[in-house]
């Protein structure tokens, strides 16, 4: 498909798309949880693995899924990771315990590993030729994150509510099916490359990010002991990926990447942010509809305006404050007001209301969320080299949602601990869940102080590189 082809537009909505579902994917169980959780008998800590189990997958194969796209051609790549979205969404809707569930959720995460980066090999074949369109490509790609954040929150409420919460999954089919008659008109054919395939290192790393992720939920059951052992394991099975990464010929991540300026600083970063964020917003899904009362659709649309406002500061507002200001005071400014926003959710009250506790503190939050993600991204990525983009990207996504997977498991913990384990004691309940607040607002904090600490601010360039720089810091 050559530049001037029309239907380059066309695929582009496809990849955009594509990246819509990815991310509603992680967004539009929030408000069925309690559904399910009656109907499969999830015990309130286990609840979390709907969630974790598709992140787990997702984060811990998505360096896996960009290399099989470069070796067997991206369109095949895609179209695989479509397939695989389908069979887990039918094995998720169709789970008559809970075990099935998540191994219908952790397929779909498979499925999504392989989409998200062949999505954006694709899109740079049909745009990076042409500078202007390419911006316009990746303004739109970027927005169907947000966008499919916002419709998830608020299609699984209607969804949950007005049919049943099998069919968050079902819309996943149709939706599938037609993303796959399309492939072959719009996107182009890829071709592949020799090379080998670190298949040791992908199982590593993800067995060991599911192994911390487990001992963590499982400590509050199991004790102390049992959970040392089982983090010293995932810790042995995480340093065993790095010395594979060292030995192998064509490692998944070259060490060497990490002499990129700010990759390291802009991952802590982003681990924070995803430990303190999703914590949240899993937790307050719980205490909408277990301690307020909220049915789904009232859940879900209680949630609606926190994403319109993480919307309309990503795509309106921060582009313009990173081109103004640069990623360190954002990402510092950011990480400080949602934890503001996180630890004034810590205040709610058994008998609150969604006007007082609920509303305010989570526009502060989304605030937060708007101002730090994109400088976070963009301080990883922003440094390295072209060739080495790709990589980059991967990198701070996996560690999004690996941080994601470790601070919800953290944050259950605490909140199971607490008293949120008490299904139908509304006192205990919110005890649990202000403890997970509290948890979720200091670990928020703390990635302000490590930024505002560890950052350093990139020097300044000037000439007509240094101009091309700071217009692609600032998109």
């Amino acid at each position: 498909m050559n530049a001037a082809d029309p239907r380059r537009w066309w695929a582009l909505i496809v990849l955009a798309a594509a990246q819509f579902m990815v991310i509603m994917d992680t967004s539009i169980i929030g408000v069925a949880l309690p559904d399910m959780q009656r109907d499969l008998g999830f015990s309130q800590g286990s609840l979390q693995w709907v969630f974790n189990a598709y992140v787990i997958a997702f984060g811990g194969l998505l360096l896996l899924g960009g290399r099989l796209s470069d070796l067997l051609g991206a369109r095949r790549v895609f179209t695989a990771g479509w397939v695989i979205l389908i069979a887990g969404s039918v094995v998720a809707a169709a789970a008559g315990n809970a075990w099935v569930e998540i191994l219908g959720r952790g397929i779909q995460g498979v499925g999504g590993a392989l989409i998200a980066p062949a999505s954006m090999t694709l899109l740079m074949m049909l745009f990076g030729q042409n500078p202007r369109e390419l911006g316009k490509a990746m303004a739109l790609y970027g927005a169907a994150a947000p966008a499919g954040g916002t419709a998830g929150v608020f299609l699984g409420g209607v969804i949950t509510e007005y049919l049943s919460w099998p069919w968050v999954f079902i819309v996943y089919i149709p939706i599938g099916l037609a993303t796959l008659v399309a492939v072959p008109r719009l996107l182009p054919a890829t071709q592949g490359r020799r090379g080998s395939v670190d298949i040791l290192g992908a199982i590593a790393v993800t067995a060991g990010i599911a192994l911390a992720v487990y001992a963590i939920a499982r400590a509050p059951e199991q004790g102390w002991g049992t959970t040392v052992w089982q983090a010293g394991l995932a810790l042995a099975l995480l340093v065993g990926f790095l010395l594979i990464q060292r030995a192998v010929r064509e490692p998944l991540m070259p060490l060497g990447i990490w002499k990129t300026p700010g990759l390291a600083t802009g991952n802590i970063a982003m681990a924070l942010l995803g430990a303190a964020w999703i914590p949240m917003w899993y937790i307050l899904n719980l205490y909408l509809q277990q301690v307020l009362g909220y049915g789904a659709f009232a859940s879900g649309a209680a949630l609606v305006p926190m994403t319109i406002a993480i919307m309309i500061f990503m795509i309106g507002i921060t582009a313009r404050l990173l081109g103004r200001f640069g990623a360190k005071p954002l990402i510092v400014l950011g990480l400080l007001v949602l934890a503001a926003g996180v630890l004034s959710l810590s205040l709610v009250r058994a008998d609150g209301s969604f006007a007082t506790d609920v509303l305010p503190a989570s526009l502060v939050a989304a605030v937060g969320m708007s101002l730090a993600y994109i400088p976070a991204m963009m301080s990883a990525i922003g440094g390295a080299r072209p060739e080495e983009s790709g990589l980059a990207s991967g990198i701070v996504n996996t560690t999004y949602q690996v941080g994601s997977a470790l601070g919800l498991a953290v944050m259950t913990a605490i909140a199971t601990s607490r008293g949120a384990a008490e299904l139908g004691n509304i006192p205990r309940l919110t005890e649990g869940f202000q403890a997970a607040f509290v948890g979720a607002g200091v670990v928020a904090a703390l990635g302000g102080v490590l930024t505002l600490v560890l950052m350093r601010r990139p020097k300044p360039v000037t000439g007509e590189g240094g101009q091309r720089k700071r217009e692609s810091l600032a998109a």
